[in-house]
């Protein structure tokens, strides 16, 4: 186990009576988000977990233990691979400190059902078991595009002098645009952008209401580039440990889940109209240079994953692109 997760949090899980199995029948398994529990993510998962714990009565049952309160975000991928927790609901730009290639997951470009079609969902898998001791269970969000939020207005692709909040999602590609890069855990952007630490920073075209940054931001750069990557990953020794009758029905809600992936693309678009409503203004580019911008995204993003992992960075690239 992690030594860095505090002992009170264990003691906590333990006291939970979270010890995998109600019987031998039934399987408990231990789930904690990286995401706040009041944020679109988890209040999305939760009636999910309710569905499938009614319906897997003396099978299988999900124990939500909760959220960065119960392990703080960039270490709930250090808990599932050690088995602190079985589950996990997170983003690979948050465990790259378990593995630098759940970055390359922002990259993908075709839908979750068809990587599960063209076997970039198996070759995912492949790497999360070999790396991580993990299973990649199922991706809940996609058509979730990343963009810069900036209290300073530009007029062309460029953030010179700007200090801005990212996660690795982001990190190169904010500094080919000459950006300041600082890392900072999302409970505390808001208190960073109050006292002018940051002067913008990276995020999904959902969410910023969860957290209230629309009280402190007044820009948005369009186009979006990347896809943000929210999934379930789970302990590989657990999930291993499930019968046949347990996976398949785990296997059966987790594509249940993923169906349901279409409500991105509304909620992308009614974010966009909130965000207008809350005086958040859209800076945008003419064709060409926003063209370029998104293009120059993904040309970084590739260059970085090939040099940080060449035989997997062009393995993924051949089966995430359209």
């Amino acid at each position: 186990m992690n030594a860095r997760i505090p002992k009170t949090i264990l003691a906590l899980l333990a006291a939970a009576g979270l010890s995998g199995a109600a019987c031998a029948q039934e399987v408990t398994l231990r789930l904690v988000s990286a995401f706040a529990e009041n944020g679109i993510y988890v209040q999305r998962l939760l009636p999910w977990v309710h569905k499938v714990n009614a319906e897997g009565k003396g099978v299988l049952q999900i124990n939500f233990i909760g959220g960065p309160k119960a392990i703080p975000p960039f270490e709930a991928g250090n808990a599932v691979k050690t088995g602190v927790v079985d589950m996990a609901l997170n983003t690979g730009a948050f465990y790259t400190n378990v593995m630098p290639e759940a970055d390359f997951l922002k990259l993908t470009q075709i839908p979750v059902a068809e990587q599960r079609r063209n076997g970039a969902f198996d070759a995912i898998n492949k790497v999360w078991n070999e790396k991580a001791n993990m299973q990649y269970l199922a991706r809940m969000v996609e058509n979730q595009p990343f963009h810069i939020y900036t209290n300073k207005k530009v007029d062309k692709p460029d953030l010179s002098g700007q200090k801005i909040r990212i996660t690795p999602v982001y990190r190169d590609f904010f500094q080919a645009l000459n950006a300041n890069v600082i890392t900072t855990p999302p409970g505390e952007v808001y208190t960073a952008l109050e006292r002018g630490v940051v002067d913008g920073y990276g995020w999904p075209i959902g969410g910023i209401f969860d957290l209230n940054w629309q009280e402190k931001t007044k820009y948005r750069i369009d186009p979006g580039f990347y896809d943000a990557e929210v999934s379930l990953v789970m302990n590989l020794p657990a999930y291993r440990r499930l019968t046949e009758p347990q996976r398949a029905y785990l296997h059966k809600q987790l594509l249940a889940l993923e169906a349901e992936n279409g409500f991105w693309v509304k909620y992308a678009s009614d974010e966009v109209a909130r965000q207008e409503k809350a005086g958040i203004q859209a800076i945008r580019f003419d064709a060409a240079t926003a063209k370029a911008f998104r293009d120059k995204a993904y040309d970084i993003g590739w260059a970085s994953a090939i040099k940080q992992s060449p035989e997997i960075a062009g393995r993924f690239k051949t089966l995430f692109s359209k």
